[in-house]
Protein backbone atom coordinates (compact mmCIF):
# COMPACT_ATOMS: atom_id res chain seq x y z
CA UNK A 1 0.00 0.00 0.00
CA UNK A 2 1.51 2.43 -0.89
CA UNK A 3 2.32 6.85 0.18
CA UNK A 4 5.09 13.82 3.46
CA UNK A 5 2.89 15.00 5.10
CA UNK A 6 0.41 18.68 6.16
CA UNK A 7 -1.31 19.96 9.21
CA UNK A 8 -4.64 19.65 9.89
CA UNK A 9 -4.94 17.69 12.79
CA UNK A 10 -8.22 18.23 15.07
CA UNK A 11 -7.90 19.37 18.98
CA UNK A 12 -9.61 16.13 19.58
CA UNK A 13 -7.80 13.79 17.71
CA UNK A 14 -4.32 15.58 19.18
CA UNK A 15 -5.66 15.04 22.58
CA UNK A 16 -7.08 11.10 21.87
CA UNK A 17 -3.23 10.35 20.93
CA UNK A 18 -2.16 11.86 24.53
CA UNK A 19 -5.15 10.51 26.41
CA UNK A 20 -4.35 6.49 25.16
CA UNK A 21 -0.90 6.54 26.61
CA UNK A 22 -0.65 6.22 30.60
CA UNK A 23 2.58 4.22 31.31
CA UNK A 24 4.06 1.02 31.52
CA UNK A 25 1.76 0.02 33.83
CA UNK A 26 -2.09 -0.06 34.00
CA UNK A 27 -3.03 1.67 37.77
CA UNK A 28 -5.45 0.07 39.78
CA UNK A 29 -8.62 1.12 40.54
CA UNK A 30 -10.56 0.55 44.14
CA UNK A 31 -11.23 -3.17 44.21
CA UNK A 32 -8.10 -4.42 42.09
CA UNK A 33 -9.69 -3.95 39.20
CA UNK A 34 -7.09 -2.49 35.97
CA UNK A 35 -7.81 1.30 35.37
CA UNK A 36 -9.88 1.87 31.98
CA UNK A 37 -7.33 2.66 29.33
CA UNK A 38 -8.39 4.23 25.81
CA UNK A 39 -6.59 3.08 23.52
CA UNK A 40 -6.11 5.40 20.31
CA UNK A 41 -5.39 3.01 16.51
CA UNK A 42 -4.68 4.66 13.40
CA UNK A 43 -4.47 2.51 10.27
CA UNK A 44 -5.13 2.97 6.15
CA UNK A 45 -7.08 -0.30 5.89
CA UNK A 46 -10.10 0.91 4.13
CA UNK A 47 -10.85 -1.70 2.00
CA UNK A 48 -12.23 -5.46 2.56
CA UNK A 49 -10.89 -7.99 4.05
CA UNK A 50 -8.85 -6.24 6.17
CA UNK A 51 -11.27 -3.44 7.13
CA UNK A 52 -13.97 -5.76 8.87
CA UNK A 53 -10.92 -8.50 9.95
CA UNK A 54 -9.20 -5.28 11.86
CA UNK A 55 -12.54 -4.38 13.49
CA UNK A 56 -13.35 -7.93 14.37
CA UNK A 57 -9.91 -7.68 16.05
CA UNK A 58 -10.61 -5.03 17.97
CA UNK A 59 -13.69 -5.94 19.44
CA UNK A 60 -11.93 -9.58 20.43
CA UNK A 61 -9.35 -7.43 22.53
CA UNK A 62 -12.24 -5.34 23.87
CA UNK A 63 -14.11 -8.45 24.96
CA UNK A 64 -10.87 -10.58 26.56
CA UNK A 65 -9.50 -6.74 28.30
CA UNK A 66 -12.77 -5.09 29.68
CA UNK A 67 -11.20 -2.32 31.28
CA UNK A 68 -9.51 -1.50 27.29
CA UNK A 69 -11.40 0.75 24.82
CA UNK A 70 -9.92 1.02 21.50
CA UNK A 71 -10.76 4.16 19.03
CA UNK A 72 -9.83 3.67 15.13
CA UNK A 73 -8.91 5.99 13.19
CA UNK A 74 -9.27 4.68 9.73
CA UNK A 75 -7.87 6.50 6.66
CA UNK A 76 -7.04 6.52 3.45
CA UNK A 77 -3.36 6.51 2.06
CA UNK A 78 -2.68 10.06 1.64
CA UNK A 79 -4.85 10.89 4.19
CA UNK A 80 -3.13 8.83 6.40
CA UNK A 81 0.17 10.16 5.83
CA UNK A 82 -1.00 13.76 5.78
CA UNK A 83 -2.72 13.36 9.21
CA UNK A 84 -0.10 11.32 10.78
CA UNK A 85 2.70 13.56 10.00
CA UNK A 86 0.78 16.18 11.55
CA UNK A 87 0.27 14.96 15.02
CA UNK A 88 4.03 13.43 14.62
CA UNK A 89 5.36 17.15 14.12
CA UNK A 90 3.40 18.22 17.26
CA UNK A 91 5.74 16.04 19.18
CA UNK A 92 3.09 13.28 19.71
CA UNK A 93 2.29 10.01 18.20
CA UNK A 94 -1.00 7.54 18.51
CA UNK A 95 -0.73 4.77 21.05
CA UNK A 96 -0.89 2.19 18.00
CA UNK A 97 -0.43 3.14 14.23
CA UNK A 98 0.58 1.61 10.92
CA UNK A 99 4.05 1.99 9.62
CA UNK A 100 5.64 0.77 6.77
CA UNK A 101 9.02 1.32 8.33
CA UNK A 102 12.22 2.38 6.71
CA UNK A 103 13.51 6.04 6.75
CA UNK A 104 10.21 7.62 8.16
CA UNK A 105 9.97 4.92 11.31
CA UNK A 106 13.89 6.12 11.72
CA UNK A 107 12.67 10.07 11.74
CA UNK A 108 10.29 9.17 14.78
CA UNK A 109 12.22 6.73 16.62
CA UNK A 110 15.12 9.52 16.34
CA UNK A 111 12.16 11.93 17.60
CA UNK A 112 11.67 9.98 20.48
CA UNK A 113 7.92 9.17 19.62
CA UNK A 114 8.34 5.74 19.18
CA UNK A 115 8.24 3.08 21.87
CA UNK A 116 11.47 0.32 22.05
CA UNK A 117 9.21 -3.15 21.69
CA UNK A 118 12.64 -5.52 22.03
CA UNK A 119 12.00 -6.77 25.36
CA UNK A 120 8.20 -6.91 25.53
CA UNK A 121 8.45 -8.53 21.89
CA UNK A 122 11.43 -11.16 22.86
CA UNK A 123 9.50 -14.28 23.19
CA UNK A 124 7.39 -13.61 19.16
CA UNK A 125 10.61 -12.54 17.34
CA UNK A 126 11.16 -16.15 16.83
CA UNK A 127 7.91 -16.66 14.69
CA UNK A 128 8.66 -13.92 12.35
CA UNK A 129 10.51 -14.12 8.79
CA UNK A 130 13.70 -12.06 8.81
CA UNK A 131 12.58 -10.48 5.17
CA UNK A 132 9.13 -8.93 6.75
CA UNK A 133 10.91 -7.59 10.70
CA UNK A 134 13.87 -5.77 8.48
CA UNK A 135 11.65 -2.75 8.06
CA UNK A 136 10.96 -2.32 11.66
CA UNK A 137 14.75 -2.94 13.19
CA UNK A 138 16.46 -0.20 13.94
CA UNK A 139 20.36 -0.33 15.64
CA UNK A 140 19.07 -4.04 16.86
CA UNK A 141 16.40 -2.41 18.61
CA UNK A 142 12.43 -3.70 17.18
CA UNK A 143 9.85 -0.87 17.01
CA UNK A 144 7.19 -2.31 15.39
CA UNK A 145 5.76 -6.06 14.53
CA UNK A 146 5.29 -6.83 10.68
CA UNK A 147 1.35 -7.55 9.79
CA UNK A 148 2.36 -7.68 5.65
CA UNK A 149 4.93 -8.39 3.37
CA UNK A 150 5.03 -8.25 -0.54
CA UNK A 151 5.92 -6.68 -3.73
CA UNK A 152 4.38 -4.51 -6.51
CA UNK A 153 4.14 -6.17 -10.00
CA UNK A 154 1.40 -5.72 -12.49
CA UNK A 155 -1.79 -6.73 -12.49
CA UNK A 156 -3.61 -7.66 -15.37
CA UNK A 157 -6.61 -8.48 -17.27
CA UNK A 158 -5.84 -11.82 -19.32
CA UNK A 159 -8.91 -11.15 -21.69
CA UNK A 160 -7.93 -7.87 -22.34
CA UNK A 161 -4.47 -9.35 -23.49
CA UNK A 162 -6.10 -11.89 -25.21
CA UNK A 163 -7.72 -9.79 -27.56
CA UNK A 164 -4.25 -7.12 -28.31
CA UNK A 165 -3.08 -10.97 -29.34
CA UNK A 166 -0.66 -10.94 -25.96
CA UNK A 167 -0.72 -14.61 -25.65
CA UNK A 168 2.06 -14.22 -22.56
CA UNK A 169 3.27 -11.61 -20.23
CA UNK A 170 6.12 -9.58 -21.12
CA UNK A 171 9.57 -10.28 -19.67
CA UNK A 172 11.21 -7.95 -21.06
CA UNK A 173 11.31 -3.98 -21.26
CA UNK A 174 11.25 -3.29 -24.57
CA UNK A 175 8.41 -6.38 -24.60
CA UNK A 176 6.49 -4.79 -22.51
CA UNK A 177 6.68 -0.98 -24.65
CA UNK A 178 5.51 -3.34 -27.53
CA UNK A 179 2.82 -4.92 -25.84
CA UNK A 180 1.76 -1.30 -24.47
CA UNK A 181 1.57 -0.44 -28.29
CA UNK A 182 -0.58 -3.69 -29.26
CA UNK A 183 -3.16 -2.82 -26.24
CA UNK A 184 -3.49 0.71 -27.59
CA UNK A 185 -4.28 -0.75 -31.24
CA UNK A 186 -6.93 -2.88 -29.69
CA UNK A 187 -8.80 -0.07 -27.96
CA UNK A 188 -8.03 -0.73 -24.81
CA UNK A 189 -6.50 2.06 -21.96
CA UNK A 190 -2.93 -0.10 -21.85
CA UNK A 191 -2.28 1.13 -17.77
CA UNK A 192 -4.09 2.89 -15.20
CA UNK A 193 -2.49 5.14 -12.96
CA UNK A 194 -3.35 7.02 -9.95
CA UNK A 195 -1.46 10.86 -11.20
CA UNK A 196 -2.97 12.62 -9.11
CA UNK A 197 -1.74 10.46 -5.71
CA UNK A 198 1.79 10.31 -7.37
CA UNK A 199 3.10 7.41 -5.36
CA UNK A 200 2.05 4.84 -8.01
CA UNK A 201 3.68 6.42 -10.24
CA UNK A 202 7.07 6.38 -8.21
CA UNK A 203 6.93 3.02 -8.62
CA UNK A 204 7.98 3.13 -12.63
CA UNK A 205 11.27 5.10 -11.67
CA UNK A 206 12.00 3.44 -9.01
CA UNK A 207 11.93 -0.11 -11.03
CA UNK A 208 13.87 1.08 -13.99
CA UNK A 209 16.51 2.42 -11.39
CA UNK A 210 16.22 -1.23 -9.91
CA UNK A 211 16.51 -3.01 -12.95
CA UNK A 212 18.97 -0.47 -14.74
CA UNK A 213 21.20 0.36 -11.68
CA UNK A 214 20.58 -2.74 -9.66
CA UNK A 215 19.89 -3.27 -5.91
CA UNK A 216 23.55 -1.49 -5.26
CA UNK A 217 22.75 1.81 -7.10
CA UNK A 218 19.72 2.41 -4.84
CA UNK A 219 21.48 1.30 -1.68
CA UNK A 220 24.37 3.51 -2.81
CA UNK A 221 22.11 6.60 -3.04
CA UNK A 222 20.55 6.04 0.75
CA UNK A 223 24.66 6.83 0.99
CA UNK A 224 26.24 9.67 -1.10
CA UNK A 225 22.78 10.64 -2.16
CA UNK A 226 23.05 11.64 -5.63
CA UNK A 227 20.47 10.49 -8.40
CA UNK A 228 22.13 12.29 -11.38
CA UNK A 229 24.37 9.05 -12.05
CA UNK A 230 23.79 7.77 -15.86
CA UNK A 231 21.47 4.41 -14.32
CA UNK A 232 19.12 7.11 -12.86
CA UNK A 233 18.78 9.20 -15.71
CA UNK A 234 18.30 6.61 -17.63
CA UNK A 235 15.56 5.21 -15.42
CA UNK A 236 13.85 8.58 -16.17
CA UNK A 237 14.71 8.23 -19.85
CA UNK A 238 12.65 4.82 -20.12
CA UNK A 239 9.94 6.38 -17.45
CA UNK A 240 9.61 9.01 -20.49
CA UNK A 241 9.61 6.37 -23.21
CA UNK A 242 6.31 4.86 -21.74
CA UNK A 243 4.90 8.14 -20.98
CA UNK A 244 5.71 8.99 -25.14
CA UNK A 245 2.90 6.28 -25.61
CA UNK A 246 0.02 7.81 -24.13
CA UNK A 247 -0.66 4.64 -22.40
CA UNK A 248 -2.72 5.63 -19.06
CA UNK A 249 -6.49 6.89 -19.28
CA UNK A 250 -7.56 10.56 -19.99
CA UNK A 251 -7.03 12.11 -17.18
CA UNK A 252 -4.87 10.43 -15.06
CA UNK A 253 -3.06 13.03 -14.01
CA UNK A 254 -5.93 14.04 -11.61
CA UNK A 255 -6.83 10.29 -11.01
CA UNK A 256 -7.17 9.08 -7.53
CA UNK A 257 -6.25 5.26 -6.58
CA UNK A 258 -9.07 4.12 -5.07
CA UNK A 259 -12.25 6.15 -5.97
CA UNK A 260 -14.98 4.68 -8.23
CA UNK A 261 -13.58 6.50 -11.13
CA UNK A 262 -9.83 5.59 -9.77
CA UNK A 263 -6.80 3.15 -10.64
CA UNK A 264 -8.25 0.05 -9.34
CA UNK A 265 -11.65 0.24 -10.60
CA UNK A 266 -10.22 1.03 -14.16
CA UNK A 267 -9.07 -2.23 -14.14
CA UNK A 268 -11.72 -4.18 -11.81
CA UNK A 269 -14.30 -2.74 -14.44
CA UNK A 270 -12.47 -3.75 -17.59
CA UNK A 271 -11.72 -0.45 -18.83
CA UNK A 272 -7.99 -0.62 -18.18
CA UNK A 273 -5.22 -3.40 -18.97
CA UNK A 274 -3.17 -3.74 -16.71
CA UNK A 275 -1.88 -1.49 -13.25
CA UNK A 276 1.47 -1.53 -11.47
CA UNK A 277 0.69 -2.11 -8.11
CA UNK A 278 1.08 -3.88 -4.22
CA UNK A 279 -0.07 -7.02 -3.26
CA UNK A 280 -3.13 -5.63 -1.82
CA UNK A 281 -4.23 -4.81 -5.81
CA UNK A 282 -7.23 -7.73 -6.01
CA UNK A 283 -8.90 -6.42 -2.63
CA UNK A 284 -8.45 -2.69 -3.71
CA UNK A 285 -9.99 -3.70 -6.87
CA UNK A 286 -13.02 -5.98 -5.95
CA UNK A 287 -13.73 -2.83 -3.60
CA UNK A 288 -13.56 -0.40 -6.26
CA UNK A 289 -15.16 -2.06 -9.15
CA UNK A 290 -16.70 -5.16 -10.22
CA UNK A 291 -13.51 -7.32 -9.38
CA UNK A 292 -12.14 -9.59 -12.46
CA UNK A 293 -11.99 -13.00 -10.99
CA UNK A 294 -10.48 -15.81 -13.22
CA UNK A 295 -9.28 -12.97 -16.02
CA UNK A 296 -6.78 -11.46 -13.09
CA UNK A 297 -3.26 -12.04 -13.81
CA UNK A 298 0.12 -10.71 -12.35
CA UNK A 299 3.16 -10.82 -13.24
CA UNK A 300 6.84 -9.29 -12.64
CA UNK A 301 8.21 -5.79 -13.65
CA UNK A 302 10.10 -6.87 -16.53
CA UNK A 303 13.82 -6.88 -17.04
CA UNK A 304 15.88 -4.16 -18.71
CA UNK A 305 17.47 -5.41 -21.39
CA UNK A 306 21.84 -4.95 -20.91
CA UNK A 307 20.44 -3.36 -17.21
CA UNK A 308 22.73 -4.28 -14.06
CA UNK A 309 19.74 -5.75 -12.24
CA UNK A 310 17.62 -9.19 -12.35
CA UNK A 311 14.00 -9.61 -12.86
CA UNK A 312 14.25 -11.72 -9.50
CA UNK A 313 14.72 -8.29 -7.47
CA UNK A 314 11.69 -7.32 -5.70
CA UNK A 315 10.53 -3.95 -4.82
CA UNK A 316 8.24 -3.14 -2.11
CA UNK A 317 7.63 -3.02 0.90
CA UNK A 318 4.79 -4.52 3.81
CA UNK A 319 2.58 -3.01 6.66
CA UNK A 320 3.52 -3.52 10.92
CA UNK A 321 1.81 -2.02 13.70
CA UNK A 322 4.31 0.46 15.63
CA UNK A 323 3.49 2.11 19.52
CA UNK A 324 3.86 5.90 20.58
CA UNK A 325 6.32 6.07 22.90
CA UNK A 326 4.34 7.42 25.85
CA UNK A 327 1.18 4.77 24.55
CA UNK A 328 0.69 2.04 28.08
CA UNK A 329 1.25 -1.91 28.05
CA UNK A 330 -2.00 -2.47 26.83
CA UNK A 331 -0.91 -1.18 23.44
CA UNK A 332 1.56 -3.23 22.93
CA UNK A 333 -0.33 -5.81 24.05
CA UNK A 334 -2.52 -5.50 21.60
CA UNK A 335 0.54 -5.76 18.60
CA UNK A 336 1.34 -8.92 19.60
CA UNK A 337 -2.68 -9.84 19.69
CA UNK A 338 -2.92 -8.78 16.21
CA UNK A 339 0.26 -11.27 14.96
CA UNK A 340 -0.94 -14.40 16.67
CA UNK A 341 -0.51 -17.09 14.78
CA UNK A 342 -4.57 -17.98 14.47
CA UNK A 343 -5.67 -14.35 14.33
CA UNK A 344 -2.89 -13.13 11.12
CA UNK A 345 -3.51 -16.30 9.03
CA UNK A 346 -7.15 -15.42 9.16
CA UNK A 347 -6.39 -12.16 7.43
CA UNK A 348 -3.93 -14.14 5.14
CA UNK A 349 -6.32 -16.90 4.29
CA UNK A 350 -8.80 -14.07 3.25
CA UNK A 351 -6.43 -12.90 0.93
CA UNK A 352 -5.52 -9.50 3.04
CA UNK A 353 -2.22 -9.97 3.75
CA UNK A 354 0.90 -12.04 2.74
CA UNK A 355 2.19 -14.53 5.53
CA UNK A 356 4.97 -12.33 8.21
CA UNK A 357 4.59 -15.66 10.49
CA UNK A 358 7.21 -18.94 9.43
CA UNK A 359 4.82 -21.41 8.28
CA UNK A 360 1.89 -19.08 7.48
CA UNK A 361 2.54 -20.02 3.34
CA UNK A 362 -0.13 -22.46 3.44
CA UNK A 363 -3.00 -19.56 4.50
CA UNK A 364 -2.18 -18.25 0.83
CA UNK A 365 -5.49 -19.19 -1.24
CA UNK A 366 -5.25 -16.71 -3.95
CA UNK A 367 -3.44 -17.69 -6.79
CA UNK A 368 -2.31 -14.45 -7.81
CA UNK A 369 -1.22 -13.63 -4.60
CA UNK A 370 0.68 -17.38 -4.32
CA UNK A 371 2.75 -16.26 -7.31
CA UNK A 372 3.48 -13.20 -5.45
CA UNK A 373 4.81 -15.18 -2.20
CA UNK A 374 6.47 -17.41 -4.19
CA UNK A 375 8.20 -14.59 -6.14
CA UNK A 376 9.21 -13.45 -2.64
CA UNK A 377 10.48 -15.91 -1.22
CA UNK A 378 12.69 -16.35 -4.24
CA UNK A 379 13.67 -13.24 -4.26
CA UNK A 380 17.44 -12.28 -5.09
CA UNK A 381 17.02 -9.10 -3.54
CA UNK A 382 14.51 -6.47 -1.76
CA UNK A 383 13.98 -2.81 -1.52
CA UNK A 384 11.66 -0.73 0.32
CA UNK A 385 8.74 1.62 -1.46
CA UNK A 386 11.73 4.81 -2.06
CA UNK A 387 9.41 7.04 -0.11
CA UNK A 388 9.75 4.67 2.56
CA UNK A 389 13.23 3.81 2.08
CA UNK A 390 14.84 7.26 2.14
CA UNK A 391 13.43 10.40 4.79
CA UNK A 392 10.41 11.80 4.13
CA UNK A 393 11.61 14.89 2.47
CA UNK A 394 13.52 12.72 -0.68
CA UNK A 395 10.48 10.20 -0.76
CA UNK A 396 8.19 13.42 -1.12
CA UNK A 397 10.49 14.77 -3.91
CA UNK A 398 10.78 11.39 -5.65
CA UNK A 399 7.17 11.22 -5.73
CA UNK A 400 6.80 14.98 -7.04
CA UNK A 401 9.50 14.47 -9.69
CA UNK A 402 8.38 11.26 -10.83
CA UNK A 403 5.12 12.90 -10.86
CA UNK A 404 6.48 15.80 -13.07
CA UNK A 405 8.30 13.71 -15.30
CA UNK A 406 5.06 11.82 -16.12
CA UNK A 407 3.41 15.31 -16.77
CA UNK A 408 5.72 16.06 -19.28
CA UNK A 409 7.17 19.35 -17.86
CA UNK A 410 10.34 18.04 -16.32
CA UNK A 411 13.31 16.30 -18.27
CA UNK A 412 14.87 13.10 -16.66
CA UNK A 413 17.98 15.25 -16.10
CA UNK A 414 15.85 17.27 -14.19
CA UNK A 415 14.10 15.12 -12.23
CA UNK A 416 17.48 13.34 -10.84
CA UNK A 417 19.02 16.98 -10.07
CA UNK A 418 15.41 18.09 -8.17
CA UNK A 419 15.88 14.47 -5.74
CA UNK A 420 19.60 14.91 -5.52
CA UNK A 421 19.30 18.44 -3.83
CA UNK A 422 16.46 17.31 -1.41
CA UNK A 423 18.85 14.15 -1.18
CA UNK A 424 21.80 16.13 0.37
CA UNK A 425 20.09 18.38 2.03
CA UNK A 426 18.71 16.29 4.11
CA UNK A 427 21.89 14.37 4.29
Amino acid sequence: MKRSLVILATAVLVAGCSGGGGGESAPQEEGGAPQKVTLEWWHLSTADPLKTLWDKRAKEFMAANPHVTIKATVLENEAYKAKLTTITQSGKAPDIFATWGGGVLKQQIDAGLVKDISQDVADVLPNFTPASLSAYQVDGKTYGLPTDIGLVGFWYNKKLFKQAGIDEPPTTWSAFLEDVKKLKASGTIPIALAGKEKWPGHYYWAYLALRIGGLEALKQAETDHDFTKPDFIEAGRQVKALADLQPFQKGFLNAAYSSPDGQAALVSNGKAAMELMGQWAPATQNDAGKGLGDDLGFFKFPAVEGGKGSIDDAFGGGGGLAVGADAPKEAVEFVKFMTQMDKHSEAVEAGGVLPVLKGEESAVKDPNLKEVAESLASASGYQLYLDQAYPPAVGAQVNDSVAELFAGTKTPEQVGAEITEVAKSEG
